[in-house]
């Protein structure tokens, strides 16, 4: 009640002051900073600068390109970390064969490296410098063997060499690399969204929203009727996020974070339009989805309300399938062990609870054969956001 909580969405921003959740469509032709005065300068007024706190999710996340050596080490534990980070993977690269990978040919945030426990040597060699001279990225991060360090040094200048993630008991270690994918966001979000002006509002270091909702995972069942283990799912206008327990995944990766996440960067209802309707046009399930609903395929093609609340509903049902065995590009969930579904953002302003439960009873009965859904918890003051802060 004494802090001012401030989201600042790729879409809308959010501010929550005395307990109330106000929502604004973001003006497109102003800075954010300007923005925001314009419409909360009363608010803004009544607060000092140190109870301010600020979050951001206004560029949808950093992009990377992982190379491992092994599928169930180093690619494994890298992808875990980079999903937690607020990280959007493009593609992961198994080593051995990189020679049989095209390259990427979108701009990379950051690529990571890494591979072997400290004392193997020979683990990466000019292989690995001859592909990445042909991929256009902006950062480079090695975490893997200490022996291969002083190589990557000499062929690679920019290379950032932080401590490996593998330990000797093929644990992992994240830390590190947690913390420089963290701040990588952060400055990302600084540098190319006018986010720097805002810290004539707040003392206090901006973050991803995606790392803020992920803290408050552990802590949802003290306001919601949660039974784990549970998915939460937020629908943005850029990107859809997943935060999820940790045991509806088969893994050997220990680490202390209880919830993972990942990011559809491409599934949003807004700034991803196009490549939402582009996903669901090439999925085999979403004409019968359509039917389902009562409307034809033309629905993808209009600019009405109907039309954002199918969106939606096509929003809720591919990331469910692209987290199901259906499509294996992804992480695999046990969803039919899942107990409840927790539902934020956007979404839960634009649908009700019977077009949502209707969503999800559709993935069950047509994808998993289950003719009962999870429990469904529609959060629409984005507790899950004022949590977390």
């Amino acid at each position: 009640m004494s802090r001012l909580l401030i989201d600042i969405g790729s879409t809308y921003f959010k501010i929550s002051s005395n307990g109330q959740i106000d929502q604004y469509l973001r003006n497109f032709d102003t800075s954010i900073h300007d923005d925001l005065s314009h419409k909360c300068s009363e608010v803004l007024t009544k607060y000092k600068k140190e109870d301010t706190f600020i979050c951001s999710s206004a560029n949808g996340g950093l992009s990377t390109l992982i190379i491992g050596l092994t599928n169930s080490f180093s690619l494994k534990y890298a992808t875990n970390i980079a999903f937690n980070s607020g990280i959007n993977i493009i593609d992961t690269i198994l080593y051995p064969k990189i020679k049989e990978y095209s390259l990427p040919s979108e701009v990379i945030d950051v690529v990571i490296v890494v591979g072997g426990i400290d004392g193997v040597g020979n683990v990466f060699d000019e292989q690995l410098i001859k592909f990445l001279d042909r991929v256009n990225y902006q950062n480079i991060v090695y975490v893997g063997s200490g022996t291969n360090r002083e190589f990557l040094e000499k062929n690679i200048p920019s290379i950032k060499i932080l401590k490996n993630i593998i330990t000797y008991k093929l644990q992992v270690f994240e830390d590190e690399l947690k913390e420089y994918l963290t701040n990588l966001y952060q400055e990302d979000i600084i540098g190319k969204q006018d986010i720097k002006q805002l810290y004539d509002v707040t003392d206090n270091q901006i973050y991803p929203t995606p790392y803020i909702v992920n803290k408050s995972m552990s802590s949802l069942g003290e306001y919601f009727d949660v039974v784990d283990p549970f998915i939460l799912i937020d629908i943005g206008g850029a990107t859809t996020d997943i935060h999820y327990s940790k045991d509806l995944i088969s893994d050997n990766i220990l680490s202390s974070n209880e919830y993972d996440r990942l990011v559809f960067k491409k599934l949003g209802v807004y700034k991803s339009r196009q490549s939402l309707i582009f996903s669901a046009k090439n999925n085999e399930f979403v004409y019968e989805f359509l039917s389902y609903m009562d409307v034809t395929e033309n629905i993808l093609e209009e600019q009405s309300e109907q039309a954002l609340k199918i969106l939606m509903q096509l929003s809720i049902f591919l990331v469910l399938y692209k987290m199901s065995k259906q499509h294996t590009a992804y992480i695999d969930l046990k969803l039919q062990r899942v107990k409840s579904i927790v539902f934020t953002g956007g979404t839960t302003k634009v649908l009700s609870y019977e077009q949502i439960q209707k969503t999800v009873l559709f993935f069950y009965k047509k994808i998993l054969n289950y003719h009962q859904t999870p429990k469904i918890i529609i959060d629409k003051e984005y507790m899950v956001w004022t949590i977390g802060v």
